[in-house]
């Protein structure tokens, strides 16, 4: 049995009920973007700004009380941002819908020559085109889905601008306050096991992220790694020029 045919069958069962009921089941809606961007923005953010105040040699204290403030404030407002985008998305989708079915209602023989060019497109001619035409045609939602999907470029199944944001805010928060740890536990030197922290979360969110991605884990997470810790050695440096204002 050769690799691929190994990774084939690792991803899915080929057998015909297998696939009846994959299709049945439809595509899953995704919302691994959400995660990960929630976890990288929460931990980038929280140990920039834990940065920036360890280079102004600031206290613990103020360390915490910044980095909750951050975890709460910058979480809710990245996750009410993802809300609004996802919902432009829906609403989006929901327009283009509704044109599509006012047109079939309106001018049918022109969407019906709309089907016919797009099937042309993917090869087919003669009795198959006419009889892909009907197929599709005979059902209004699987004309409507057809004309959304090969017209418009529509999934077929859209997020939902509630779970983004509820999926962002909590990865926001769980990877955020990772670098906070040392600090809450009052550890001596918190400032070199905080960024021992919040540089292996980075590198963990990157190799997670490869498991949908062509990339190794390994440059996967190198990549997340060396991102995170340049945003938190700007901080630093601003924090250290800065100090004397303080």
């Amino acid at each position: 049995m050769g690799r691929n045919e190994i990774l084939v069958r690792l991803e899915h069962s080929h057998t015909p009920r297998a696939i009846a009921k994959r299709l049945r089941d439809g595509p899953r809606v995704s919302y691994l973007r959400d995660w990960v961007y929630g976890g990288i923005d929460g931990t980038v953010t929280t140990f920039a700004i834990m940065a920036g105040v360890v280079g102004a040699n600031l206290s613990a204290t103020v360390v915490i009380i910044l980095g909750v403030a951050n975890l709460l404030a910058d979480g809710f407002s990245m996750a009410a941002a993802n809300f609004t985008g996802t919902k432009a998305e829906q609403d989006e989708y929901q327009q283009l819908r509704h044109m599509e079915e006012r047109h079939v209602a309106l001018a049918p023989e022109g969407e019906r020559e709309e089907i016919r060019q797009i099937f042309r497109a993917k090869g087919f001619e003669g009795e198959a085109l006419d009889s892909a035409v009907n197929v599709i045609t005979e059902h209004r939602g699987r004309w409507i889905d057809t004309m959304m999907a090969e017209e418009h470029g529509m999934p077929a199944q859209i997020r939902s601008p509630l779970k983004a944001a509820v999926l962002t805010f909590v990865a926001f928060v769980l990877c955020g306050s990772v670098p906070l740890i040392p600090y809450a536990l009052h550890l001596p030197d918190a400032a070199l096991p905080s960024a021992v922290m919040a540089g292996a979360t980075f590198f963990l969110i990157g190799s997670f992220r490869s498991h949908w991605s062509p990339s190794p884990w390994w440059r996967a997470g190198l990549e997340t790694f060396v991102i995170g810790m340049i945003a938190a050695g700007v901080a630093y440096l601003v924090g250290d020029l800065l100090k004397g204002l303080v």
